[in-house]
């Protein structure tokens, strides 16, 4: 499992203590105090998730879930609510207003990392570190490796990112935009020019084994990678 955690809460001890679990389970963690402080990290480094604390001070966790919802760079970041609260009513509402999931305090490290991976696995499998495997074309996250039919491809780092995206979400079709807050980030000064140059590697070095086309343009929209191409 990989993936980068932004941890918010206003108690160091329990930051400490969440950096350290997620951490010891292969997690790389960054923590924030408040909403203040989490908003300077996203725009530092985009996390893969977000867990945040319900009671916050100065904007509450669920206000601050909701502003991260409405805004288009982090509209799509995994949230998990953790809280003290536990009623039925306080769990339907943070889940209305955008969390993916919610635990409640006290609870076990080991729940709150089978938490983590589950919401990873269903919202950016392209950030743990499964084997992706489509037809002969084989990506392997934790070794940073690609392979067609046992034989090892050369991919800059960049395109494995592209690549690892576009085959966690086969047939799915990604704006540009889309496509620069998955694989380089929106704190990162590039463009859609850039995208399309990317792109056009992959395509290159996968052509020669007969997987270039598999990654369509879409008209109007950007780019999809087609296992039915």
């Amino acid at each position: 499992m990989a993936g980068s955690i932004l941890v918010v809460d206003d108690e160091p001890a329990i930051r400490e203590m969440i950096g350290f679990t997620l951490g010891q389970a292969g997690f790389a963690c960054a923590e924030a105090g408040d909403a203040m402080e989490a908003e300077a990290e996203i725009l530092r480094d985009q996390p893969d998730l977000i867990v945040l604390d319900w009671m916050l001070p100065g904007q509450s966790g669920i206000e601050f879930a909701r502003r991260l919802r409405r805004d288009e760079m982090t509209g799509t970041i995994p949230i998990i609510m953790v809280t003290a609260r536990g009623e039925e009513e306080d769990k339907v509402r943070g889940l209305s207003l955008g969390a993916d999931d919610y635990i409640t305090k006290p609870f076990a490290p080991r729940e709150l990392v089978a938490r983590v991976e589950a919401v990873l696995r269903r919202t950016r499998p392209d950030a743990v570190d499964n084997l992706v495997k489509i037809g002969g074309l084989i990506l392997d996250p934790k070794g940073h490796r690609v392979y067609v039919t046992d034989q090892a491809l050369d991919l800059g780092p960049t395109e494995f990112r592209l690549l690892h995206v576009f085959m966690a979400h086969p047939d799915r079709a990604y704006s540009r935009g889309q496509l620069l807050d998955l694989v380089w980030g929106r704190n990162l000064h590039v463009g859609d020019r850039t995208v399309d140059m990317h792109v056009s590697n992959l395509r290159k070095a996968l052509e020669p084994h007969g997987y270039g086309k598999m990654i369509q343009t879409v008209r109007g929209v950007g780019y999809r990678f087609s296992a039915r191409a």
